[in-house]
């Protein structure tokens, strides 16, 4: 892999930072799809889902609230199969519906999944350019910094876009009823309520971005000075994608738990039109207390090691992929350079 944009004459484009993020996030999500995909078979199996129910889908690049059909018997998490495991769900559903199965709801989610991404690795990149020039190169504080306020970023913006992303799935609303359903909600309620649940995803999501690039980048310069090279190569951006987004995902766990929690609960209260809770009752640090007096403090770290099983991969394919489309930029940047 070629240098990184330290070299002036291999630094990347805004535009190039975009694509190798896009690029990054569609290989991603290709990779990653899959195992959520029979995860949320297998519950179905074992809890039916009834109409209105919720439950998380990941793609790898961020997690979406489903909202289970109006009696929909024909939708992709409501197929019957006996499976047994994940292996031998994998089989089945490989050999009797096909293998594009296991990809099944994964386009509409690209649709907020992919501007999300770029934004967020985009900012990342030039936040930390832009820090470097103003701390110095080699500041410790830049990638917590940049990490933050990128995320920070990405999630004020598309927060709402996935709100009425997600009501329009589950009531499956024209543009026209969407634009007055959306009006109206803001008319009653104001237009904060477009942010709904944004404050438990950013309570997860910066820390964990915060954590991730600083490990990152402290484990990236590690395994090059081991190797003895000064270049990012696609092993050492796996394996420190790996490791960081390992560690960042155990320690945000609490949070993750929590986000689930209040807002699968807030969107079953909306669809089997219960009396939306108090917002006190919602708030992060009401539902944390919620959570610990019913199942313990063990109860905030539910589900460690499927999180780090999809956490994990996902991070280190997102990053590797990443780093190896700006470095195909950087080396064409170059060479452009040398021959006007």
């Amino acid at each position: 892999m070629a240098e990184m944009s330290d070299n002036n004459l291999a630094k990347t484009t805004v535009t190039q930072q975009a694509i190798a993020s896009c690029c990054g996030a569609i290989i991603t999500s290709l990779f990653v799809t899959p195992l959520d995909v029979i995860k949320t078979r297998l519950q179905a199996q074992s809890n039916p889902f009834y109409k209105g129910k919720c439950f998380v889908y990941s793609n790898g690049l961020m997690d979406h609230i489903c909202v289970c059909d109006n009696g929909d018997s024909k939708a992709w998490y409501k197929k019957p199969g006996h499976f047994k495991g994940m292996l031998d769900a994998f089989v089945k559903i490989t050999q009797k519906e096909g293998v594009k199965s296991l990809w099944s709801g994964l386009p509409p989610t690209l649709i907020m999944a992919l501007p999300t991404t770029v934004i967020y690795f985009t900012c990342y990149d030039q936040l930390s350019e832009a820090l470097k020039s103003r701390l110095g190169k080699d500041d410790e504080h830049i990638p917590i910094l940049a990490g933050s306020l990128s995320r920070f970023g990405s999630v004020t913006v598309v927060s709402p876009l996935e709100l009425i992303r997600t009501r329009m799935q589950y009531r499956k609303f024209s543009y026209k009823q969407l634009y007055l359903c959306v009006s109206s909600k803001v008319a009653s309620d104001g237009w904060l309520s477009l942010w709904r649940g944004w404050s438990s995803t950013v309570l997860r999501d910066v820390p964990f971005s915060a954590m991730y690039w600083y490990n990152y980048e402290h484990f990236k310069k590690i395994l090059c000075k081991e190797l003895g090279t000064h270049e990012t190569t696609f092993f050492i951006a796996f394996a420190s994608g790996a490791a960081s987004g390992s560690i960042a995902s155990v320690i945000t766990l609490p949070f993750d738990v929590v986000k689930t929690h209040s807002q699968t609960e807030l969107w079953e209260c909306e669809t089997l039109k219960s009396a939306v809770p108090q917002r006190d009752s919602t708030s992060t640090w009401a539902v944390m207390r919620k959570i610990v007096a019913k199942n313990g403090i063990t109860g905030l770290f539910a589900g460690i090691i499927p999180r780090l099983f999809k956490v994990a991969p996902a991070c280190a394919i997102m990053i590797s992929t990443y780093e190896y489309g700006k470095s195909f930029f950087s080396h064409l940047n170059g060479k452009m350079s040398q021959h006007p």
